[in-house]
Formats: C-alpha cells, structure tokens, sequence
C-alpha cells in the first residue's frame, strides 16, 4: 500500500479478519435516549477479543507479514490495548512478540500482554520515548515495527469497526469516536464516507490533552506532553503523519471530555447497558451528553472502543476513591 489507505482497504481488512475477530454487537438504551433526547447506538467494541478495538488493526497488519517477518518477530509500543492486540494476534499467527509498554500501565493489560506470549519491555512515559525504543528493539533484533495507529494496515483494519456498525444500523446522523493518535478516527472517516456520507463524524479527545483539535485548527501536527488523564489509552503526545492526512482531508470536529464526565459514563455504561467500558472508551457517550442539544431527535452512533481496566482501579472510580 502506498500513500493514504483508502475505503478499499478497510474492506480488505475486514476480508482479512472475518472468522477471526468478533463482529461485535450494537447495543441501545430507552433510558439513555429519554435523557438525551435522541436515538443513540452504542458499537462494543469494549466486547472484541483482547477487549478492545485494537485487535482488528493489528491483526490485519500481522496477517500480512512475509515468512521471514513471522520468523523474525514483531516489535509494538502501546499503552496497554495495541499490546493486547498484537501479542493475541502474533499468538494466533505464531510470530514472536515484542512490547513496549510504560511501567505505570494498568496491571491488568500488562498482565493480559504477557499471558498472550508477548515479551514486555517497560519504560517511564514521562521521561523516555517509546518510539525511540521501539525502532531501537527493531533495529538491532531484525523485528517488524507495528506502532499504535500511524501504520496503513492498522488504520485500515480499525475502519472495519464503524463499517460493520453502518452495515448493522444503516446511515447516522453522527457519529462519536475517541481519538489518542487518530487511527480508529481515521478509519472511521474511511468507512463513514463510502457509506454514510451525511454523517457528522465528531472525534473526541481528553480534556488534557487535545493535540487532535489543535493540530487541525493549526493545520500540522502538533505534539504535546503526555497528558494527565484516566483515559490511559488517549495519553499520546501527537497525531501521525498517516492519521493527521486522512484526518485533515476528511475534517472531523474534534471535541474534548473531562476525567469526572468520564467517571460519569463508565457509571452509565454500567447501570443501564450492564457494561464494563474503561475510561478511554467512554470518550464518546461523555461527549456525546455535552453536545445532546445539537443532536436532538437525531440518531447517533458511539463507538465504544474497549473495556481493559483493573477491576480495583474500576470500582475506585465507580465509587468516588
């Protein structure tokens, strides 16, 4: 693939993982559209394997390693989601993995990483650089670099999640993504405008850290400090070169949501759709209840992107600790 993936990647992907990654469901809530005055579609991706969206890209990025790659290895960095999602499928593909993962990531997905075979390497997200690291380990191990979100064949698979959603649901009138580094913004763009053009596409960021909107206001990619946030799998420090493309050619609007409305949705998530849903995955239901007015009547679509959180972690948050 060169320059931009396009649609007809996205349907590539989605040839690629069938059979193997969960279509996952598309749930709704009386009461939660009572409260919003809307229609709202919630897409689990919180229900994928490994928990999260991220399965879908890496495994078509893996899926298509030479022979020699698979003997090699592949190297990723991640939070702790893209680390889930490439050591479950280089499990699946019998490739050695390799993960960069900060030292603070929450235990859960470190431990999840490893019990999927993967080698986690850590590091101090405050003070060291996890691209660095990673093409350093790729360098000198002859690994394949796999980053988050910023690599065509990811993007290209993350896409498939609102492709299977307009395919289940039809055309919406809007539709609220959770953007770190872009890449399932950006497949998302592809899919939302092959199939459901007139949808509002709204990518919505951490409060603390909305490298996103600025990037696009300021028209280059703008790169940050890891931001403070519970919404661990958001804390990047920049968009990609790929995802800030497809992005600015596609002009989502990007909106930001704090910690305590997030606390606020996981608690919703919970009592009315009886879902764990982590703080990175409720980014777009917490939007989507600050800009309701504007949406009223209409039908909206929210991505829900995982569901990877300590269960202590979750309960402290549920609980006010």
């Amino acid at each position: 693939m060169t320059g931009l993936p396009r649609y007809e990647d996205v349907v590539d992907a989605a040839s690629r993982i069938e059979g193997v990654a969960h279509r996952t469901p598309v749930l709704r809530s009386r009461l939660i559209d009572e409260q919003l005055g809307l229609q709202a579609v919630f897409k689990c991706e919180n229900l994928q394997r490994m928990g999260a969206f991220k399965f879908r890209g890496a495994y078509n990025a893996l899926s298509r390693f030479s022979p020699a790659q698979r003997a090699a290895g592949v190297v990723a960095y991640s939070s702790g989601n893209h680390a889930q999602a490439v050591a479950l499928s280089a499990r699946l593909l019998g490739i050695p993995a390799t993960i960069v993962m900060p030292h603070d990531a929450p235990d859960a997905k470190v431990a999840a990483t490893r019990g999927y075979g993967g080698r986690v390497v850590t590091y101090d997200r405050y003070t060291e650089d996890r691209e660095e690291i990673g093409r350093a380990l790729a360098e000198k191990d002859g690994l394949t670099l796999i980053p988050p979100y910023d690599h065509p064949h990811v993007i290209a698979g993350q896409g498939t999640a609102a492709r299977e959603l307009f395919e289940d649901e039809g055309p919406l009138d809007a539709l609220f993504v959770p953007l770190g580094g872009g890449g399932l913004l950006s497949g998302t763009a592809l899919s939302a405008g092959a199939l459901a053009p007139g949808c509002r596409l709204y990518g919505v960021e951490p409060e603390a850290g909305d490298d996103g909107r600025r990037s696009l206001a300021e028209g280059r990619i703008v790169h940050i400090d890891t931001p403070q946030t519970i919404a661990d799998g958001a804390q990047t420090q920049h968009l990609g070169d790929l995802t800030f493309g497809i992005l600015q050619r596609t002009a989502p609007t990007v909106v930001t949501a704090s910690d305590d409305e997030l606390i606020d949705a996981m608690r919703t998530f919970a009592t009315y759709l009886k879902l764990v849903v982590e703080p990175t995955g409720c980014l777009g239901l917490a939007a989507l209840r600050r800009h309701a007015e504007e949406l009223r009547g209409r039908r909206v679509g929210v991505l829900v992107s995982g569901g990877n959180i300590d269960m202590a972690r979750y309960a402290a948050l549920l609980g006010g600790g």
